[in-house]
């Protein structure tokens, strides 16, 4: 889910690579059911069109998100739309990409917009993909560039910049993991929603955790892409918890052309799944327009009616009623894509640790389903008895005890560890000797 309001993200992680660079020299319950929010994105550039999506929506949905980086540069339209989509009974969420020097109107309007639809605002959708975007930016194909073009960025940075390119460069997980960090949460924009305690929100696809501790409030997982929604719920769930954040889903693309999205009985399916898992959002992505609505179809729209009387409105369908038992944690700052084992970390290709984990994360996502959470190895969100399992590669308080060949440990949140630890040893040496058969290790 690409979008041009990227851009300025990039020129942020661009910097942080560089300064990055230089580092590395050698050297629910039933209460909630109120709180929980579903409805469609709107891409389009005009009020008419916005209205006619929300007369489509609005008895099967509570949460209308103007997605639109036309209308984020027209105010007149933007209030427009907000004021029809409240009156419609509907909360709204809107977008900005950044605040644009050229539309100075948007930033004072963040407090008018407080003023004008107060609870009815839940936020504002800033910027999108910031995890994605350092995971698949193509750094190596920019950093040849510069040196191509002998700019001042290459001339200052050289060494490092070599030392990237042939290969030599250290590998730093903690430095590029703070670089990242850093870049999120000092962006001008983000600065101005917190310091109006405005909720904000972003759209992810990798790095969820880190864009928790960059400052966003919300993070919503993206579905599509034919990627494993079982693990981007235990990902962005357990980062959501463990940083006592909120948690959301999005519903993109299963193609790259028409039809973009998959059928409606699917998306039924996965809204049902985000629900019973505790997203408080859950979101269709509408964007391109090809038809009166944007992509979506009667089946679509369908889905939705049905989704909204029989899982929302029903009282035996609990929300949140799928808790994580088991918690899977990875080593501290490890920025993994963890699409596929080949995925990239940070700036740098797989390690010696990323097959392990992806064979120990494919049995117990097999094992636990829903039930697992991702999270990572940080002194500042312990995990304490949060889980009544808990998996780690190589604990700190291990490390030194254990041999180098027992890679993997099981923590109950029982006292007893006799049994589980053994589990985990004969599973560490199925892996080791490429047994990719499953194990209960719980």
């Amino acid at each position: 889910m690409r979008t041009v309001f990227v851009l300025s993200l990039i020129g942020l992680l661009i910097l942080s690579a560089i300064s990055l660079l230089v580092i590395f020299r050698p050297g629910s319950g039933k209460n909630e059911k109120n709180q929980f929010y579903v409805g469609v994105t709107f891409s389009g550039n005009t009020t008419a069109e916005a209205t006619r999506l929300i007369d489509r929506v609005k008895t099967s949905t509570n949460l209308f998100v103007l997605q639109s980086g036309p209308i984020s540069k027209n105010e007149t339209v933007m209030n427009e739309i907000c004021d029809y989509a409240v009156a419609a009974g509907l909360h709204i969420i809107v977008y900005f990409g950044w605040f644009d020097v050229d539309h100075l109107w948007q930033v004072p309007w963040l407090d008018f917009a407080k003023k004008r639809w107060g609870d009815r605002l839940l936020g504002v959708y800033y910027y999108d993909e910031p995890g994605g975007i350092q995971i698949d930016y193509n750094w190596l194909s920019y950093f040849e560039k510069i040196k191509q073009g002998n700019s001042t960025q290459y001339q200052i940075h050289a060494p490092e910049i070599e030392g990237y390119l042939n290969g030599s460069l250290p590998k730093n997980y903690d430095s590029a993991a703070q670089m990242y960090v850093d870049a999120v949460e000092t962006a001008p924009g983000l600065e101005e929603l917190k310091s109006r305690s405005i909720t904000v929100f972003t759209s992810d696809y990798a790095l969820y955790w880190f864009d928790y501790l960059g400052g966003y409030d919300v993070v919503l997982a993206q579905f599509g892409w034919n990627h494993s929604l079982v693990q981007d719920i235990a990902l962005v769930r357990g980062a959501a918890q463990m940083q006592n954040k909120t948690w959301g889903v999005i519903i993109t693309w299963k193609y790259r052309e028409s039809p973009y999205l998959d059928n409606g009985e699917e998306i039924y399916r996965q809204m049902k799944m985000a629900y019973e898992a505790g997203a408080k959002y859950v979101i269709i992505f509408n964007y391109p327009k090809i038809n009166d609505y944007g992509i979506l179809t009667d089946d679509h729209f369908e889905a939705l009616g049905r989704f909204w009387k029989e899982v929302v409105r029903k009282p035996h369908v609990v929300h949140g009623a799928i808790e994580a038992k088991a918690a899977f944690v990875l080593p501290r700052n490890y920025g993994w894509g963890m699409r596929h084992c080949e995925d990239r970390i940070w700036y740098w290709g797989p390690d010696e640790k990323s097959i392990q984990i992806w064979e120990l994360s494919r049995s117990l996502l097999e094992q636990y389903g829903l039930s697992l959470d991702i999270i990572y190895d940080d002194p500042k969100f312990p995990v304490n008895l949060k889980y009544e399992q808990t998996y780690y590669l190589n604990p700190p308080d291990l490390a030194k005890t254990q041999d180098t060949s027992i890679s993997i440990y099981v923590r109950p949140r029982q006292p007893k560890i006799t049994n589980a630890y053994m589990h985990a040893v004969v599973l560490a040496k199925k892996i080791s000797t490429n047994d990719s058969s499953l194990i209960d290790i719980g």
